[in-house]
């Protein structure tokens, strides 16, 4: 009883620690385990192992102080960033074969809607006629016609057959070459007004040969004149032109000269001219109150289709899917190719230009000795010795060689 009441007698501070708590300024000591091995009193117990400054923490490692993650919960986080990465990884592949297939789609879908011209090239041609291949690249005869018609004779929106005996001429006929390295394009012009042989016709202007006998008549004439095989045609009457110019939103068309035209009002003022359809039609078919009269006005077509092209392949118009759908759109709308020409032949060539700018083209005329009047016509005569070498690069594909050796009547920065 003594005992008892001296513990009772002594005071208990209200601030001391909690039972089993630690004193103020006292070591952390340990409380013995029942580990069967006696724990010395007095040593500070370490939580961990220390972590120097500056050294990172693993992820999921436990923090000083703190007690190690399960490795069950390590093992799950893992899981679920592995997943995490994955489905990035799927998501962006994803979108990548989207756009891929976005614009394969495109390709297929309108490459299949192009007007093809049956039966374009000719037969029973003679061997000796006949053009041996070219040594490398592609030739193509690009034609413009004049159907002397409103209804459309070229596209999709034909209302009347490309050729009727008669019934149309070729205003504008250019032999494109696109060398095998895909690097440049060539283009040479064959004047309309050209006095040449036509196949079972005896000599006459070139471009009568697609009113006798359409498309395999002129490709036999250009062949047989330049012994160059024609592998495609491509062919656009006006109506498709004015389509085409007014659906890519006209072009700029610079003149260096004011001339006053004969077909359409008014006068073309020297300087830079907005062209809707219309306008650019009149300014590609005239030819009077030029300098040079028929070879002048090749060189405003030339003109014109590089400031067509260099719209059209400006940026990344053949690589993006909407902007190709619309130039896929307006091109097969306006334009017939021969039925050679097959889908996959055509996505090749699209896709072969996607890198392509109008700079990296030449535009020329064919060499001309002169001009003379033949049975009442003015006409072109077409220099002979001067055609032969420029038809001998082009059959051996080495243009450039051609035109850095040469003095050519090339496109300028400045045309009439």
């Amino acid at each position: 009883m003594a005992r008892a009441s001296q513990e009772d007698a002594v005071p208990r501070s209200e601030e001391g620690p909690e039972p089993g708590g630690q004193a103020e300024g006292s070591e952390h000591i340990r409380e013995p385990e029942q580990t069967g091995e006696p724990v010395q009193t007095g040593e500070p117990v370490q939580t961990g192992e220390p972590v120097q400054a500056g050294e990172p923490v693993q992820a999921g490692a436990a923090l000083p102080g703190e007690p190690p993650e399960p490795k069950d919960r390590r093992a799950r986080r893992r899981r679920r960033t592995r997943r995490v990465l994955l489905a990035a990884v799927l998501l962006l592949c994803t979108g990548a074969l989207l756009i891929v297939g976005t614009v394969w789609y495109a390709y297929e879908h309108y490459t299949g809607r192009v007007d093809r011209i049956p039966n374009a090239f000719p037969t029973n041609v003679p061997p000796e006629a006949q053009p041996a291949p070219g040594k490398g690249g592609q030739t193509f005869l690009l034609v413009g016609i004049d159907a002397r018609s409103d209804l459309p004779t070229t596209g999709k929106g034909a209302k009347a057959p490309e050729w009727q005996s008669g019934a149309q001429r070729s205003d504008t006929m250019m032999l494109v070459h696109l060398p095998a390295d895909g690097k440049h394009a060539y283009v040479v012009s064959l004047p309309r007004d050209s006095w040449v042989p036509i196949p079972g016709h005896g000599s006459d202007k070139l471009n009568a040969a697609f009113s006798w006998g359409g498309p395999p008549l002129l490709i036999d004439t250009v062949q047989r004149l330049t012994h160059v095989k024609v592998d495609h045609l491509a062919v656009i009457d006006w109506s498709g032109f004015k389509k085409l110019t007014d659906a890519i939103g006209g072009v700029d068309i610079t003149v260096d000269k004011t001339v006053s035209p004969r077909n359409g009002a008014g006068m073309w003022d020297a300087g830079t001219h907005h062209m809707d359809g219309d306008e650019a039609l009149d300014y590609v078919r005239e030819r009077y109150g030029l300098p040079r009269g028929d070879l002048d006005r090749t060189h405003r077509q030339q003109n014109f289709l590089r400031a067509v092209l260099a719209k059209v392949l400006a940026g990344d118009t053949l690589s993006n899917p909407l902007k190709a759908k619309r130039m896929l759109d307006q091109v097969t709308n306006s334009v017939s190719v021969d039925d050679r020409l097959s889908d996959g032949d055509l996505r090749d060539l699209i896709w072969g230009m996607k890198g392509t700018r109008s700079s990296d083209m030449v535009f020329m005329n064919a060499p001309v000795a002169g001009f003379d009047m033949i049975k009442g016509q003015e006409v072109v005569l077409l220099d002979r010795n001067g055609t032969s070498a420029l038809w001998e690069a082009v059959r051996n594909d080495t243009m450039a060689d051609y035109i850095g050796a040469n003095t050519v009547d090339r496109l300028g920065s400045k045309v009439s």
